[in-house]
């Protein structure tokens, strides 16, 4: 990580570091705070991660490339899709979980902001 006289830093994509970890998703850290996460998320096409929600923080999503799903809700009945330029904000504790039902791998930007602990992995998805 290059660091300048003025403060501004720099993540090389091969300074990245394993981020908090949930099932079917590789993602990646580039900038961890008291109050914000940055990284880089990969998901394979076809797969569906784990249940999750980010606690204290709000999450923004830009999509690089392939789609991206996400299924929050009663036993997942909502969802949102989403591709290439597009931006999704997840609210604080939402259950949900990500997938990828097209073929290429899917690669996002992620911004979080909020406080605490950054993922909570579930069992299932919110209550009915």
């Amino acid at each position: 990580m290059e660091h300048q006289d003025d403060g501004i830093e720099v993540v090389r994509s091969d300074e990245r570091t394993t981020g908090p970890q949930t099932p079917g998703m590789d993602r990646q850290q580039a900038f961890a705070t008291d109050t914000f996460w940055a990284g880089f998320v990969r998901t394979e096409g076809g797969l569906v991660s784990g249940w999750h929600h980010h606690g204290g923080y709000e999450t923004v999503i830009y999509v690089l490339d392939g789609t991206l799903r996400l299924e929050y809700g009663p036993e997942g009945a909502d969802a949102v899709e989403a591709g290439p330029g597009d931006f999704v904000r997840v609210p604080k504790e939402v259950v949900h979980r990500e997938s990828d039902p097209s073929p290429e791998p899917a690669q996002v930007v992620v911004v979080r902001i909020g406080t605490g602990q950054s993922t909570f992995n579930v069992e299932g998805s919110s209550p009915s």
